[in-house]
């Protein structure tokens, strides 16, 4: 799966940034390194699927990224948060 767009929607950048201490900038980088992204879960919307992207910042946080699929190779991310010990093993495993 190719992200070509993220698109942002100023409620979830609040609460991922108050919530979680994550950044847009840290969800942007983590989409353009090497990211795992897999279906969470079904959507409501035909073709609008939860994802989550498991990925690294440039500086070497390791974030998860809960994310729609939209038409068109488009991420609307709806949350993002450090990534649980069991998601870093799952990570390293598939980067291994």
């Amino acid at each position: 799966m190719k992200i070509r767009e993220i698109i942002w929607i100023g409620r979830f950048v609040e609460k991922i940034e108050h919530k979680h201490g994550v950044n847009v900038e840290e969800v942007e980088q983590a989409f353009a390194g090497h990211p795992r992204i897999q279906r969470f879960e079904r959507g409501d919307v035909r073709g609008e699927d939860l994802y989550r992207m498991l990925g690294r910042t440039v500086s070497g946080r390791y974030l998860a990224v809960f994310f729609i699929y939209k038409e068109g190779g488009k991420a609307l991310v709806i949350s993002a948060r450090e990534m649980s010990d069991g998601e870093k093993k799952s990570y390293g495993e598939f980067k291994a």
